[in-house]
Order: C-alpha cells, then sequence, then structure tokens
C-alpha cells in the first residue's frame, strides 16, 4: 500500500519558487510528526522541516532553509506542503516527505540521523533542481 505520494518538483532558476505537495493515506495522515527530508548526490539524506501534526503544530527547520522555507499541512485533503521561496543551488536533491507514527522524542527534531530513523513511512520523492 502506498502512504505517501509526492509532488511539486522540478527545475528551477536560483531566487526562484516550489511547492512541494504529499498525499498521505488515511492511516499515516495520523502520525504525530511529518516531514520533508531531502538528499543531495553523494550527501547523506538531512532533515529540512517537520510539524508536530498535534494541537500546537510546532514546526522545525534545518538552518540553512530558515527563512525561505514553510512546512504546513492541510487535514482536509491530507495534504502536507513544503513551500520553498529563494531557491539555491545547494538545495537541489531528492526531496522526500515522511511521517513518524510514534515518535520517541518530543518535538519533532530532524537535526540528527538517529532523529530521520525515527520516521517509518516515506515516500519515493520527487526531484528538484535548482539552477544557477
Amino acid at each position: 500500500q502506498v502512504h505517501l505520494v509526492e509532488s511539486g518538483g522540478g527545475s528551477v532558476q536560483a531566487g526562484g519558487s516550489l511547492r512541494l505537495s504529499c498525499t498521505a493515506s488515511e492511516y499515516t495522515w495520523k502520525a504525530y510528526c511529518m516531514g520533508w527530508f531531502r538528499q543531495a548526490p553523494g550527501k547523506e539524506r538531512e532533515g529540512v522541516a517537520s510539524i508536530d501534526a498535534g494541537f500546537d503544530r510546532t514546526t522545525v527547520y534545518a538552518d540553512s532553509v530558515k527563512g525561505r522555507f514553510t512546512i504546513s499541512k492541510d487535514n482536509a485533503t491530507r495534504t502536507l506542503y513544503l513551500q520553498m521561496n529563494d531557491l539555491k543551488p545547494e538545495d537541489t536533491g531528492m526531496y522526500y516527505c515522511a511521517t513518524d507514527t510514534a515518535p520517541l522524542t518530543v518535538g519533532c527534531p530532524i537535526a540528527t540521523s538517529t532523529d530521520l530513523d525515527e520516521y517509518n513511512y516515506w515516500g519515493q520523492g520527487t526531484q528538484v533542481t535548482v539552477l544557477s
């Protein structure tokens, strides 16, 4: 069963914008944490942004994207979004959405590989290429 499907990737000039979407199954939408991650060629997967799906919807961002990217969610359509503005060539990579249905750590952290390992459902990814 496919739980998460990303869309919205593409090629864009530096300084441009893209909005990624991730449609979730009913089961994965019940996750406590939801996030966006990316992996550039030859590099490890890294956390980009996360959102606590609970009442307060606390968000966490990687330092490299703060002020440029915004994570949000729409419960009516079970869709997770990542609005990406002022894109830079170093933002190039495969972007994945993921959910954590049973987090061990409060606050939906995304800073370490251990944090990423907690996410138990992953989409197939959507490619983002930023041209200089």
